[in-house]
């Protein structure tokens, strides 16, 4: 599987991925020569070995023995079976990769009879950090994780591209939480200022009332005086007349 546009997991070591990598299917690349074969391993296993002594008929064509016959038939088989394997593998990675997959493109052996056989393989994908956004780069690299391990055997090279989308998630993480931090102190600060506001508002409420309340006793003090004259004794008109 191929992993996102500038170079290749496979060869990538550092922290930051590049855009494109690649995931390929594990025996691909020794049946292929591209890494370094096991001991039991050989050629003969893909492709028979020309027989110098072997007969020929009367037109010149060799004759195939029953035992060649039968070594054909092996080896029609392992390439049968190693085309499942590819295409599954391969599959695997794209239906997982989602919108950040590509379809899988393949590396084909003819067999001894005449077919052509999937041998190898490799699925585009794109890894790169969405820039700015944490939390959708935690989202995609998980599915890039999943997306390296998720044929039955995955390969080395799929290991490495999981293990590198997985550092890109964990740093991911940690600057979702420094935002997550930033916008929990952001709203504290926030509500301790409007209630800080709130207790302003309804102190100024409370002088604005009071002063009120002061100018209307003020208002109502000559009113209280007039009630108060009209209130006293009046005094007899006898004692009125008398004094005149």
């Amino acid at each position: 599987m191929n992993v996102g546009g500038l170079g290749h997991f496979a060869t990538a070591a550092s922290v930051a991925l590049p855009a494109r990598a690649s995931l390929r299917s594990v025996t691909a690349e020794s049946l292929l020569g591209l890494a370094s074969p096991s001991p039991s391993a050989s050629s003969a296993a893909v492709q028979p070995e020309s027989d110098s002594s072997a007969t020929v008929d009367a037109a010149g064509r060799p004759v195939v023995t029953p035992a060649q016959e039968q070594l054909i038939q092996q080896q029609v088989a392992q390439l049968s079976r190693r085309d499942r394997e590819v295409r599954a593998h391969e599959q695997a990675h794209a239906s997982v990769g989602g919108n950040y997959a590509g379809g899988p493109t393949y590396i084909f052996k003819r067999g001894p009879d005449g077919r052509t056989y999937a041998v190898g393989g490799e699925v585009s994908i794109d890894a790169s950090a969405i820039a700015n956004d944490p939390a959708a780069t935690l989202r995609k690299m998980e599915q890039v994780a999943r997306a390296a391990l998720a044929p039955a055997e995955p390969s080395g090279q799929d290991r490495r591209v999981a293990a590198q989308a997985q550092v890109l998630a964990a740093q991911a993480r940690v600057e979702l939480a420094v935002q997550q931090r930033d916008a929990a102190a952001s709203a504290i600060a926030e509500r301790k200022a409007l209630a800080a506001q709130d207790e302003q508002d309804e102190s100024e409420q409370q002088t604005e009332q009071a002063t009120k309340t002061d100018q209307q006793d003020a208002d109502l003090a000559p009113s209280l005086q007039l009630y108060r004259r009209l209130g006293l004794p009046q005094e007899p008109a006898s004692v009125l007349n008398e004094v005149a």
